[in-house]
């Protein structure tokens, strides 16, 4: 039985049940200031964009953050390079200042670990562009982080976004569920989340000694990590891609 997707502005009550369903996030990934600052707020303050899925038994399964923000704005046009980061911080200016929206951002699409590779992403992919057609707008971008890039921290965002399978389809498996869905490849954003932290930090949260310059690869990090021991800290720049559904 396909579980049931929900808002939470028709759920408020499912709130911290929502926010406390297990994810499997690389701990360094929740440390982004930006993404810290404003993530809690999408429940709070934009709670019909916040969607969750629901079994038959009523356990939270899945869940999916986007935001309505004015992409189109003056000043703006084109989608950023700081990609994931840029997006929040654009969509919270406009809600404070009553800026009309004119595009939904996804923000993150969340599978229960013991459930994934059961569809449930595609599903909630599929509910967020559902949601924003329902109110009013005709695309959805989505700055992706590749479900598999960690495997090749290496290889240039450019060249690994590009590649596909001989069917045409992106060789990423979450790029190809947002290409099933509809969407296309648009740009790199190359710098869409960055965490910065003391050498101490970056102990805690990866187990990993950092006391060598240079690039660390970390596990579950799309590209390396620059520590800088004599400064006393290391620093990530993640990459995303751009991706536009036209609704």
């Amino acid at each position: 039985m396909e579980p049931k997707v929900w808002s939470l502005a028709e759920r408020p009550e499912m709130r911290e049940r929502v926010l406390g369903m297990a994810n499997s996030w690389p701990e360094f990934v929740t440390q982004d200031p930006v993404g810290s600052a404003h993530y809690g707020r999408i429940s709070d303050e934009l709670p019909a964009y916040v969607l969750f899925a629901e079994d038959e038994r009523g356990e939270v399964v899945a869940h999916a953050h986007s935001v309505p923000f004015a992409l189109h704005a003056e000043g703006r046009g084109q989608l950023p390079a700081r990609g994931w980061d840029e997006m929040l911080v654009w969509a919270f200016w406009d809600l404070r200042r009553g800026v009309r929206a004119d595009t939904v951002g996804a923000v993150s699409v969340v599978v229960d670990p013991r459930l994934q590779g059961r569809g449930l992403s595609a599903l909630m992919l599929s509910a967020m562009r559902d949601n924003a057609r329902a109110h009013g707008f005709s695309e959805v971008v989505a700055p992706v982080r590749p479900s598999a890039k960690h495997l090749e921290p290496d290889t240039p965002m450019e060249e690994y976004a590009r590649r596909v399978r001989p069917d045409g389809l992106p060789a990423d498996p979450w790029l190809r569920v947002h290409a099933r869905a509809g969407a296309a490849v648009h740009a790199v954003a190359p710098a869409s989340m960055t965490v910065a932290g003391s050498l101490e930090q970056w102990r805690h949260w990866t187990g990993l000694p950092f006391d060598t310059r240079g690039d660390i690869e970390v596990p579950g990090a799309l590209v390396p990590v620059r520590c800088e021991p004599e400064r006393g800290y290391a620093v990530y720049v993640e990459p995303n891609v751009w991706m536009r559904h036209a609704l």
